[in-house]
């Protein structure tokens, strides 16, 4: 899409899309196609979220066995920053600190690993949104779970200034029947972050987690519009469902142009959010 570089920055591939080419620009491989255009190249590195044991309602997620051998390998082969998503259920029980501790340790590893290799890590610890649960319980969970992350980092000698958080925004449950509004959800999630991150910590790029396109962008936008000048990082959109979901609508999987200009329209509203400003449609 022309003209996406102005608004997006890096691309998170999987191993499979790491490895492959484009079809209409001479088969360059993806990662030199997106370093000629201005955009970094990143890898998921994780093999996935699975049953906690003991813990049958949790989830750990697992990757770490031969992780420095492939991180040394995606490096010489281009990527410059990584992914590791931890998920984090709410319910009724949980989660238990057994599990954001295992989860909380397994990022702090990761990301050693990554700054040993020369790769930015992305450190995801992802509260879900799926529940009943109030937007003051996502605060308590998301909380919990951040200050178990930073602990964890700071044992495992992670360099603060060297990573990206990629956190949820505190929200209601999907299934909650009092949802917060847009000044809310800022309000509450600004608090969690300024109170748990710590300023050393450059950027905050939020996962989408199952918002709609629009709600995502209101919220980050929001937030950059009424705390930007007590923000001691920056704060941006690493977004997965919310950047792709209309694009895709749009597509159909034949009309090329208006998934790339409904990819354009989602990915420069992102953009302007970034600065606490709104883009409409014309």
């Amino acid at each position: 899409s022309e003209g996406l570089e102005k608004y997006i920055s890096g691309v998170i591939l999987f191993d499979e899309t790491f490895r492959q080419s484009t079809t209409c620009n001479d088969n360059t491989p993806f990662v030199e196609y997106l370093n000629s255009m201005g955009v970094i190249p990143g890898i998921k590195v994780d093999t996935g979220a699975k049953v906690f044991a003991g813990f049958p309602n949790e989830k750990i997620t697992e990757g770490l066995d031969g992780l420095r051998d492939r991180l040394q390998e995606y490096y010489k082969s281009g990527a410059r920053f990584a992914k590791w998503r931890a998920v984090i259920t709410i319910d009724s029980d949980i989660p238990s600190d057994a599990c954001i501790l295992a989860n909380a340790h397994a990022l702090a590893r990761y990301a050693s690993l990554c700054q040993e290799s020369g790769l930015v890590p992305i450190v995801e610890p992802e509260v879900l949104m799926d529940g009943t649960h109030t937007i003051e319980t996502c605060y308590e969970i998301t909380q919990r779970t951040l200050n178990v992350v930073f602990e964890q980092l700071c044992l495992n000698h992670v360099m603060l200034e060297g990573i990206v958080l990629k956190p949820n925004m505190i929200i209601s449950g999907l299934n909650c029947a009092a949802q917060a509004d847009v000044n809310k959800v800022a309000e509450m999630t600004f608090k969690c972050l300024k109170d748990n991150v710590p300023s050393e910590v450059p950027g905050i790029a939020f996962l989408s987690g199952g918002q709609s396109s629009d709600l995502a962008t209101a919220h980050l936008c929001r937030m950059n519009e009424k705390y930007s000048d007590q923000m001691p990082w920056n704060l941006t959109f690493s977004y997965g469902r919310a950047l792709q979901h209309d694009a895709l609508n749009a597509w159909k999987g034949s009309n090329r142009d208006a998934g790339q200009k409904a990819l354009i329209f989602r990915a420069k509203s992102n953009g302007l959010a970034t600065y606490g400003k709104a883009l409409t449609h014309s």
